[in-house]
């Protein structure tokens, strides 16, 4: 079964990532479907924009530790939706964490409903938002994001919009959402393409400067004995041994 669902509506195709046995956790064959089918839709003339959202309680859990990508390719997924010359817009009702985050602030725009929640948990378990950072980082407030990424604590939908992570939060996300779509569909194609290359040009240049040295980094912090032990420690479901 293909993890990922396509469906298109006036000019707006709709990814929906649909992988409940791992909570949309970016597994190696989602982030190949993903970015094929992102791909396929940035080709397609009569696409005006991309929605992305989710099945089930969560947008993404972030790496599939059972069966992770290769960091080149997490690399070259958030590259895609960056450079896609259209709109990305990210809805999201349930919660979104680690890697799914970097999934979240590499779309132009992200919408949520006030249930959704979300963590920077890589700490947790032995590693650091390191990929992630490429999209992360230049779009979310620093001092904010610095508490986030140190703590691995839960925050909610009005603070991921306080500090940028999250465009716009609303009880009913879809009313959230209504104006963002009619706004990209009376666009031209052209101003879009041409608008978001503005957008993301400071995001495509921490891509150029740091997206080696932070895959190096992901690739040594996930063959480290610390991270052994944190992930095995969340598939135990139990405390790693460094908690005091």
């Amino acid at each position: 079964m293909t993890p990922v669902h396509r469906t298109r509506a006036r000019g707006v195709e709709t990814l929906t990532l649909d992988s409940p046995h791992n909570r949309n956790a970016l597994s190696a064959a989602l982030v190949t479907g993903l970015a094929d089918t992102l791909t396929e839709a940035g080709d397609d003339p009569a696409v005006r924009a991309v929605v992305l959202t989710h099945t089930g309680t969560t947008f993404s859990a972030g790496a599939d530790l059972r069966d992770p990508p290769a960091p080149d390719a997490l690399v070259a997924l958030l590259r895609r939706i960056v450079e896609l010359p259209k709109p990305v817009i990210a809805r999201v009702t349930g919660h979104v964490r680690a890697g799914g985050l970097g999934l979240l602030a590499a779309c132009d725009v992200a919408v949520a409903s006030t249930t959704s929640t979300y963590a920077f948990t890589e700490v947790r378990i032995g590693v650091a938002p390191a990929v992630i950072s490429l999209t992360v980082l230049p779009r979310t407030d620093p001092r904010a994001l610095a508490r986030h990424y140190l703590t691995g604590e839960r925050f909610d939908a009005a603070e991921a919009a306080r500090i940028g992570l999250v465009t716009a939060a609303g009880d009913d996300v879809d009313a959230v959402l209504a104006p963002v779509l009619d706004g990209v569909r009376r666009a031209s194609p052209q101003g879009l393409a041409e608008t978001k290359r503005l957008l993301t040009a400071r995001v495509l240049e921490a891509f150029d400067r740091d997206a080696a040295d932070l895959t190096a980094l992901s690739a040594r912090l996930f063959s480290s004995p610390q991270a052994r032990e944190g992930m095995t420690a969340f598939l135990e479901r139990r405390d790693p041994e460094w908690v005091v």
